[in-house]
């Protein structure tokens, strides 16, 4: 079965971390000015609200219903080590209603689903962590 494409994300950016982005359909228009890690911070609002909606499908399929809603703190880290640069992250999920053991179990089924956890997998250090 092919794979069927449900949304494509357009951005322009002008000047890299100095400039500014605009998405295709106007919702976001950001001057991303230095020192402020727009980027990272970006990238975090993006996965937190990617994983909240993984943690209620892993909730769906056990059947489980959150009594509050999940929440997600994430940090992302621009890390300098000698001449390179990378990311590491940590994902700090509030499941608050649900025993430990099953929310521990929801966060490791949603880290499985969630796209961007997938996309970063392998490639950079993230701790997720349920408070």
């Amino acid at each position: 079965m092919a794979a069927n494409v449900l949304f494509t994300g357009k951005t322009h950016n002008a000047g890299g971390r100095n400039g500014g982005t605009r998405s295709s359909d106007g919702f976001l228009d950001l001057k991303l000015s230095q020192p402020h890690p727009a980027a990272e911070n970006l990238f975090g609002a993006a996965w937190s609200a990617c994983y909240i909606g993984a943690l209620e499908l892993a909730a769906a399929q056990r059947k489980i219903t959150f009594p509050t809603l999940p929440t997600v703190d994430t940090e992302i880290d621009l890390v300098r080590d000698g001449g390179a640069y990378f990311l590491q992250a940590r994902l700090n999920v509030s499941v608050p209603g649900i025993e430990r053991e099953v929310a521990q179990t929801l966060i490791d089924a949603a880290h499985a689903i969630c796209p961007y956890s997938k996309a970063t997998h392998g490639n950079i250090n993230v701790e997720t962590n349920l408070l």
